[in-house]
Parts: structure tokens; C-alpha cells; sequence
């Protein structure tokens, strides 16, 4: 499994690496909201949780699944633009700025991807139109909650209405914790861009991908860039170009953007934590007997991010509702899942905590 990203005819000039405010910001809001995937940053989450204001607490839970359970492109605006070749804001108002010059599908389409509403690696019909899509769409976003129901109606209803709240909402938080977190981080993350920029010149992208993440290669053969991840997805540069993107607060993250006509984007974290703590020696047998199983592993793969029911699962993975059932008992007789009910679904999530004492190879493959 792998996502690949078509570069032929791709010149050195469209190549770029460019840090984004905006992009840094949805991984400063995934952190807070998922401290679990990212253990090196429990001291910079529990102080900004602590001083938070409540009322910017409470609407940072009602769109939150744009950031923990994905990382929605609605981050990184600047791919979406005509010409497929526009570089991210300096600062975070210009991010913003971009943001807004995406159409009212875009946005809205960008902002249901957590309900796999919509295709997102082929073109598909537009939700705003499409009685049939929107249903679907409010279905999935049921499943998932009352805040993403009404997330989803509000969005569905009133676009505009939408994202004049987002911007308002993403500029409090930079008043609030993100303005002093970036006046730390672009300085390093400038630097890292430089020294990719100048590994680009000098070797070549192969050379600048291999020095970005060991999950990235490209094979000069074909004119395709494999990014190693428990997910399948396809991309193309086309006429447009390709943006390398690095971020201080992402580890574990490698993340993707390989949408239908949107710029490709690669989101590479820059360092890492030290390892977390290793696992009990009485465990380790049982839990890895039970990640072994490759259809395990991909279920962690989503189990990480979110809870799903069985049947979300089931239809995600082609399979029966039974299967999935045997798999996710092996999973929880092991200790690494919880399970919830709400109202009348029953959701099941990976403890990552409980993961990443197996080791940081395991937890940085499914979250890759």
C-alpha cells in the first residue's frame, strides 16, 4: 500500500519548499486535540490546554474532526488555487487570505472529507448540488455525532456563513497560543526549507526526497514519487507543481495532499521526539500476535484517527460485518481498543497511548 504522486514532465522550477503558518496551525490544533499521537509535545499541550480560554475551548470541539481525525486539506488552500502552482502565505492572514479564494465547492468539499462523503482522488458531483450526495453525506456525518451533524447542515446550508466563522475562529486562536508558537518555529522551519531547496538544486529530487523522510522515494524510471503509508492514493504534478511542506509540531505525521486537480502537497515533519516508553514484557506477546494480522494493521490505521462502528469499518475494508467483528475482538482482548456507545452505534478507537509503548515504528506507520 502506498500513495504515489505522477511527476512526469515535472520541471525543477515548480519544485518548491515552503513553510505555511496556516498548514503549522491545523498541526497545533491536532496536537491539542490528540496529544496521544504526539508525546513529545504533552508539556506544550498541557500549558496551552491549561491557559485556553472556555469559550474558545468550546468551539475548538466543534469542528475538530477537520483536525484529529484528519488533516483536512482546508489547511493548506494554497494547492487549491488555478494553475496548481501557488506557494503558501508568509504569514498566517495571507494563508487566510488564500483560504478564501477557494470556491464555495472546494470548501466544501474539503470540509466533508471526514465523512468519505466524497471522492477525493477522481472528480465526483457537487455536493451542493446533488440531493442525493447531500443526504448522503448528512448520513455519515450522523454516524459520526451531533457536532458533526450540525457542522455538516450549517456548512451545507450557508457556506459563506461557514467559513467566515472558520476564519474567525483560526485567527482567535492565533491571538490566543499559535502567534508565539510560530515566531519560534518558522525560524527552523526557513532553515530546513533552505537546506531541502538546496539539496534540490544541487542532486536532484530524489536526493531532497530521501533527505526528507526515508518513506519518501522516487523512481526515475517511471517519474514517480512512492510515499510509504498504510493507505492507497494517487496524484499527478500535471502542468502544475509540487510544494514540500515542513512542520516542527507534525512527527509522526507524513501526510499526503494527492487531491482530484489540487497541487500535490508532501506535509513532512522536521525532527522527532525521543521514543516513548517500551511495553511491558507480559504484553508484548499478546499485543503483537495481535497487530501481525495485515488486515489488523489497516484497521489501526483508521482506529488511530477516529471511532468507527462495525459497519463503517466493514464498508471501508470490502468486508463483512462478522469479520470485522473476529478482528476487532482479537484487537480488544489484547488491551488496545476502547470501545463507547452512543445512542444507538457502538464506536471502537485504538488506545495509541497503549500502541506506542510497543515502539515509535509501529505508531509512526499507521499515522503516517
Amino acid at each position: 500500500m502506498s500513495v504515489s504522486i505522477d511527476v512526469a514532465g515535472l520541471r525543477p522550477e515548480r519544485v518548491a519548499v515552503v513553510p505555511s503558518p496556516l498548514a503549522e496551525l491545523g498541526m497545533a490544533l491536532h496536537a491539542l486535540s490528540e496529544p496521544g499521537h504526539h508525546p513529545g509535545l504533552r508539556g506544550w499541550v498541557t500549558g496551552v490546554s491549561a491557559g485556553l480560554d472556555p469559550h474558545l475551548a468550546d468551539r475548538m470541539c466543534e469542528a475538530d474532526f477537520l483536525w484529529r481525525t484528519t488533516f483536512s486539506d482546508l489547511f493548506m488552500p494554497f494547492a487549491g488555487l488555478p494553475g496548481r502552482s501557488t506557494l503558501p502565505g508568509a504569514t498566517l492572514a495571507e494563508d487566510l487570505d488564500l483560504l478564501d479564494k477557494l470556491t464555495d465547492e472546494q470548501f466544501v468539499d474539503a470540509a466533508l472529507e471526514f465523512t468519505c462523503a466524497l471522492p477525493y482522488c477522481s472528480h465526483g458531483p457537487d455536493v451542493l448540488a446533488d440531493a442525493s450526495l447531500r443526504r448522503r453525506a448528512l448520513e455519515l456525518a450522523a454516524a459520526r455525532g451531533p457536532r458533526q451533524l450540525r457542522f455538516s447542515e450549517r456548512l451545507l446550508d450557508d457556506p459563506p456563513r461557514t467559513r467566515a466563522w472558520l476564519r474567525q475562529f483560526l485567527q482567535d486562536c492565533d491571538e490566543a497560543f499559535f502567534a508565539e508558537v510560530w515566531s519560534r518555529l518558522r525560524h527552523p522551519l526557513a532553515a530546513d526549507a533552505r537546506h531541502k531547496t538546496e539539496l534540490l538544486r544541487r542532486k536532484g529530487l530524489g536526493e531532497a526526497l530521501t533527505a526528507t523522510s526515508p518513506a519518501l522515494s522516487l523512481d526515475e524510471a517511471t517519474a514517480r514519487i512512492t510515499v510509504d503509508k498504510l493507505g492507497t492514493g494517487h496524484s499527478a504534478t500535471g502542468d502544475g507543481g509540487l510544494l514540500l511542506v515542513p512542520t516542527s509540531l507534525g512527527w509522526p505525521h507524513l501526510s499526503v495532499l494527492h487531491r482530484y486537480a489540487w497541487q500535490p502537497v508532501l506535509h513532512y515533519p522536521v525532527g522527532s521526539p525521543e521514543p516513548a516508553a517500551p511495553t511491558p514484557v507480559e504484553q508484548l506477546a499478546l499485543r503483537m500476535t495481535a497487530l501481525a494480522h495485515p488486515v489488523r494493521m489497516r484497521l489501526c490505521r483508521h482506529l488511530a484517527r477516529s471511532a468507527y462502528t462495525t459497519s463503517e469499518l466493514a464498508q471501508a475494508h470490502g468486508m463483512t460485518a462478522p469479520e470485522i467483528s473476529r478482528h476487532l475482538g482479537v484487537l480488544k482482548k489484547a488491551g488496545l481498543l476502547t470501545t463507547r456507545r452512543r445512542g444507538r452505534y457502538v464506536l471502537h478507537q485504538l488506545d495509541v497511548t497503549v500502541v506506542s509503548r510497543l515502539g515509535t515504528d509501529f505508531l509512526e506507520g499507521i499515522l503516517r
